[in-house]
């Protein structure tokens, strides 16, 4: 770029400088093309699972140093003398150990041998078997397994390149980010949830404004409300059985005089007329010193014990339960008091000002909640039962006075609760943390490998934190502060609409980082402490209060300069990278935010509105002397949070910059995340075409990863012939969903044919389904095991060509299995052994006793499948296992679904002969043909701007580009341009063309618009949903049919079915359908007294069973059903009687 500029420049201003013009340097990037080149370089520092990997990375190396150092003593409760230290905590290397010898682990042999992918966690430990022992130490005891998640630090797979990968049996292009367990890809989803220790405005259910506070500490979590109700204030807490007026609390941390309070909330009148309802509140009851205080909470008191033992009263409550977060030192709760000042000033404000109130769908409000916080969570809790264990179990053996062995305090730290837990919450996805009150189920999803962007999708995917029932739609609704953070096109339709969300392609989330050196430079940068300050300057309107992570540090004079100030450090990399600082004018607060669960994204820093990068600053990135890292050094770069965009101006493109700028967007397109950055031109279609295509990319046949036949997955979706797109975006290649595609191209004629391609359904060509367009592969897994015994075991024997049909065993080998490469059909037996009659009989072996047991495949009838591999393991008990991995090629039908990038979704309606078709001159004859009716009501332009694209690309033998927003930085070709391009080559301008029809061979009376598309088979095809029966399995306990497709059962007509039928009259049919057809019976009725009787069928007479007696007794017909329900009904002492009329 810069040598073409270079020519063009005047040559009086060259020989001065010795050849390097420095004004040209210097100057601001004049086109945005240049920016994009951070985007690679920004996915190879973060990836788009890097929230995932840094999350447990955090975990692993900090957190659990910190959970393990919080609770490092465990003693016996008997002799104080008896203990375990631990000293030091690691993860180790992913291994297992097999028969003594420790093996390494790869990612690739747990997932083929059901095993979960998992690190020993070391300890070293120092105990002390009493006062009579010296202390002795041990060095890396385990002390359970992690379950590691892959590409993190601890992975065998970190930091190797493609060729190591490869011989590791992994894919390089697979992200990594998520666990295996028992074989299972297992993702944890991010959760979302409301952001902790801040204070949040709202109304409850009766329209009574409150402030309230969730407050989480190390050591304990409770929520505190403050209200407002009929103009007094109460405080809504759970440790009080009731609410408590809110002067008493005051009163209680002791602030006796109620001036001091009205003068902390400030000079104006409004406020103290307010609060007045609760002063005199407060006096009514008759509390005015902090002793009746204390004595009035006390009454109100739930009465329980605290963890310690110990039970400090109403004082105690306020301390730990009451806002926590907040210190207290000493009993000083002056710290708490201003806090609570601050939650009424702020409820007040709201009262006064509607605006005031707080959103809680804001992004901004909310914390994204990821693998590494819950992991801690459930570790903290696993390590805890753990010691508890051993505590219990040596304070047994010491309460024993006569030991018969020697004592060891270090043999009884157990191992298998710490693997099993983590091991079972991963594969189930419940959290149940009692002591956190934490019970969540669903937090953790099989990683969906349909296609390659759908296991992209499951990583980016963010759970929402309350139901999907509730019909609200204020958290459904796209929320302004989630651009460039949340992806605005990427959620499901139905009931989880609006709920679970996407992240963006180049948003990072953030992990916690320490306060207290933050704490200590705000101090530097002038700020006054709280403790030092009368309640009179708390409000003084000159100056704003400074608050991090929730905590009131104290004032500030100049909020403007210490936020400059602040912004300048984190510039420079003194502070972390990822703390943000915000000031807000109408709380008169500047918020600094250190705490992890953000949502963060890149932005260029402008000083009056130039963009700091230079030409120069990209040359060093694409000469690979600069990284990514290095631009945030230098202070180029920097990274954003939902709040401090607020404070900040950006522009789109550098040409938009005034001088107020004081950020330039890296790219536009970012805003999308990786699902949405499929869709070329996504700008030019209607929003919910773009909703429909995320949702449907991740259905698409295609590639899954390189390793995709060496998996031995339950359903494996492959395309025969995948094909990379002609029109393609920025994103596909950053992602990499360029070398494993998920469709092909398509030449599709827009226009009207047969009839059978009403409502989108789409006419195809019968010889490029020859030729192998939409073919796909379909794998399936079986497995079956040997089993093992207490004194036999199930046996490998050659099948005999015995009694049952010698046609059903051809495919077995002499072994009993299935062999490869073998056509199986339905009812084939793909495995025979010999299962011991009775496996607890403790005979001899020679006199065991087999019988021979034989697994038969259920298949489609009409589809010939074939034996791909058969791979043997041993499963956790060490018994052989076996697997078969069954294959199917099909061909597209009529009734097989395909779909554009753009939401439009049709199913095959018929297969014509290419004789038929039409063609146009040269000779191309289309693969698709299209009902231009798609297009009017939908509005995807896209689609069309695609057909023209892809023309123009094949055409002159270049991809063309379609990014979202991309026409002014160059990331997306203008139809101008395109048409330019195809009229060179001979083309329409509008890419329309003349067709013959194939049938008469005149030309069609209209031009028609053809080119090239392409289109995605997904995986809904009619094969595996076709279903029809005859006579059919019954259930047993009504004897009607079974249901469902999988059960071979019968199609019911339901109670809206039956209407109909009444409707029209037809009642002979009503009656065939409702009982002949599904469960008749004959039944014996008494005519006397109404109920049934049966026939002894021995003597050949019927008996009443209530009259004891068969002398007036009918047989009636009785669906099955209608006579269980009178049983039943009679079991509930009820009885049904039947008056019977003669017919």
């Amino acid at each position: 770029m810069g040598v073409i500029e270079d020519s063009a420049m005047p040559h009086d201003s060259l020989p001065s400088t010795a050849g390097v013009d420095k004004q040209f340097l210097a100057a601001p990037v004049k086109s945005a093309v240049d920016k994009f080149q951070l985007l690679p370089e920004f996915l190879k520092v973060r990836g788009l699972v890097k929230q995932h990997l840094d999350s447990f990375n955090y975990f692993v190396r900090t957190e659990i140093k910190k959970i393990v150092h919080a609770n490092s003593l465990v003693t016996s409760r008997h002799d104080p003398m008896v203990y375990i230290r631990y000293t030091d905590v690691w993860v180790g290397r992913p291994s297992e150990v097999v028969d003594g010898v420790t093996d390494t682990l790869t990612p690739q042999k747990c997932r083929l041998g059901d095993k979960t992918y998992s690190a020993p966690i070391f300890v070293n430990i120092e105990y002390c078997n009493g006062s009579d022992s010296r202390m002795m130490m041990k060095k890396e005891v385990v002390i359970g397994r992690m379950p590691i998640m892959l590409r993190s630090l601890s992975c065998v797979l970190h930091g190797k390149d493609e060729d190591e990968l490869a011989k590791l049996g992994e894919c390089p292009l697979d992200p990594g980010g998520y666990f295996v367990v028992k074989g299972n890809e297992k993702v944890i989803l991010i959760q979302e949830q409301l952001s902790k220790n801040r204070i949040i405005i709202d109304s409850d259910k009766k329209g009574c404004i409150q402030a309230s506070v969730m407050s989480s500490t190390a050591m304990t979590k409770s929520k505190t409300i403050i209200k407002m109700e009929k103009e007094k204030i109460y405080l809504v807490l759970n440790a009080f059985t009731s609410k408590v007026p809110i002067m008493l609390v005051m009163k209680a941390m002791g602030m006796e005089t109620d001036q001091e309070v009205v003068q902390m909330l400030g000079r104006d009148p409004q406020y103290a007329s307010l609060l007045l309802p609760s002063i005199e509140d407060c006096a009514s009851i008759g509390v005015y010193t902090q002793q009746q205080a204390l004595d009035f909470l006390e009454k109100k008191r739930k009465k329980s014990m605290s963890r310690s033992g110990k039970d400090e009263g109403a004082l105690g409550v306020l301390r730990q339960i009451f806002i926590p977060n907040i210190p207290v030192q000493e009993n000083n709760f002056y710290l708490k008091c201003v806090y609570v000042v601050v939650m009424l000033r702020r409820m007040m404000d709201a009262i006064l000002n509607e605006d005031a109130m707080d959103d809680k769908d804001y992004v901004g409000n909310k914390r994204l909640e990821l693998s590494g916080q819950l992991l801690a969570l459930l570790f903290e809790d696993l390590f805890k039962s753990m010691n508890d264990t051993i505590k219990l179990s040596v304070d047994k053996i010491l309460a024993k006075t006569s030991r018969s062995s020697r004592f060891d305090i270090s043999q009884h730290i157990l191992k298998d609760n710490i693997t099993s837990g983590l091991e079972r919450s991963l594969s189930t996805g419940n959290w149940d943390v009692s002591r956190f009150k934490m019970h969540r189920k669903g937090i953790t999803q099989i990683v969906t490998r349909l296609s390659f962007i759908g296991a992209f999708g499951s990583m980016t995917k963010i759970s929402p934190q309350f139901e999907k029932s509730r019909k609200v739609s204020g958290p459904r609704a796209l929320q302004p502060s989630q651009w460039g953070m949340l992806c605005p096109c990427d959620t499901p339709e139905g009931e989880a609409c609006g709920l679970v969300k996407n992240l963006a392609l180049m948003t990072h989330v953030t992990t916690d980082e320490e306060e207290g050196p933050i704490i200590s430079m705000c101090y530097c940068l002038g700020v006054e402490d709280l403790s030092q300050l009368s309640g009179e300057e708390l409000h003084s309107p000159n100056s704003f209060l400074v608050i991090l992570n929730g905590l009131i540090l104290g004032k500030h004079r100049m909020p403007q300069l210490f936020a400059n100030g602040m912004r300048k450090l984190r510039r420079a990399g003194k502070v972390g990278d990822f703390v943000s600082i915000y000031v807000h004018e109408k709380q008169r607060c500047v918020y600094i935010a250190s705490d992890g669960g953000r949502v963060c994204r890149p932005l260029v820093i402008a000083d009056n509105g130039v963009s700091r990068i230079k030409h120069h600053h990209m040359k060093e990135l694409k000469d690979g002397v600069r990284n990514f890292d290095s631009f945030l050094r230098d202070g180029l770069l920097e990274y954003l949070d939902v709040n401090e965009e607020n404070n900040a101006l950006i522009a789109l493109y550098e040409g938009e910059a005034t001088s107020e700028t004081t950020h330039i967007e890296i790219e536009p397109f970012t805003i999308l995340g990786a699902c949405a950055g499929l869709i070329p031109f996504p700008h030019h279609n209607q929003s919910p075409r773009n909703t429909y295509q995320c949702a449907m990319g991740k259905q698409a046949m295609g590639n899954i990863a390189y390793n995709q036949l060496c998996r031995m997955d339950t359903l494996i979706y492959l395309l025969v012939y995948p094909q990379r797109p002609l029109l393609t975006t920025r994103t596909i290649e950053l992602v990499g969903y360029d070398k494993l595609g998920a469709g092909q191209n398509a030449t599709v004629a827009v226009m009207s044919y047969s009839g059978y391609d009403i409502e989108d359904a789409i006419v195809m060509n019968k010889s490029s389904l020859d030729r192998g367009f939409g073919r796909c592969i379909v794998m399936k897994k079986m497995s079956a095991s040997y089993q093992k015994y207490d004194h036999v075991c199930d046996q490998i024997v050659s099948p005999r060509k015995s009694h049952h049909d010698p046609e059903k065993i051809q495919i077995l080998d002499n072994d009993g299995l299935a062999s490869p490469g073998e056509i199986i059909r339905h009812q084939d037996i793909y495995l025979q052994k010999e299962v011991p009659v009775d496996p607890k009989a403790k005979s001899h072996p020679s006199q065991t006793q087999y019988r021979t047991s034989k697994q038969t495949y259920k298949g489609a009838e009409g589809e010939p499948a074939v034996v791909d591999r058969v791979a043997l393991c041993s499963d956790k008990k060490q018994n052989l296992t076996v697997k078969f991995m069954i294959r199917q090629t099909r061909r597209p039908e009529v009734g097989d679904k395909f779909s554009s990038r753009h939401g439009q979704k049709g199913v095959c309606g018929t297969i014509v002969q290419q004789e038929d078709f039409p063609f146009s001159e040269r000779g191309i004859c289309p693969d698709l043909i299209m009902n231009p009716h798609g297009f009017p009501s939908r509005m995807t332009v896209g689609k069309m701007i695609e057909l023209l694209g892809s023309k123009a690309g094949v055409s002159c033998g270049k991809f063309h580009y379609g990014s979202a927003f991309g026409e002014p930085s160059g990331h997306a070709d203008k139809v101008e341009d395109i048409s330019e391009t195809l009229v060179k080559h001979g083309f329409c301008y509008n890419g329309k063309d003349i067709l013959y029809s194939g049938i008469t061979g005149t030309p069609l009376q209209a031009y028609i618009f053809m080119g090239p598309i392409y289109y995605q088979k997904l995986k809904h095809m009619v094969l595996d949903k076709m279903h029809a029966r005859g006579m059919g399995p019954r259930q047993l306990i009504t004897r009607q049919p079974t249901e469902g497709r999988s059960r071979n059962g019968g199609l019911r007509v339901g109670e809206m079915e039956r209407d109909c039928l009444i409707a029209y009259g037809t009642s002979n049919l009503i009656y065939e359908r409702l009982m002949i057809s599904s469960d008749p019976f004959t039944v014996q009725v008494c005519r006397k007294c109404g109920l049934l009787g049966y026939i002894n069928y021995q003597t050949k007479t019927r008996t009443c069973s209530t009259c004891k007696n068969g002398d007036n007794i009918s047989a009636m017909k009785l669906p099955y059903a209608c006579k269980l329900l009178f049983q039943e009904l009679q079991s509930m002492n009820i009885v049904p009687r039947l008056q019977l009329a003669d017919s």
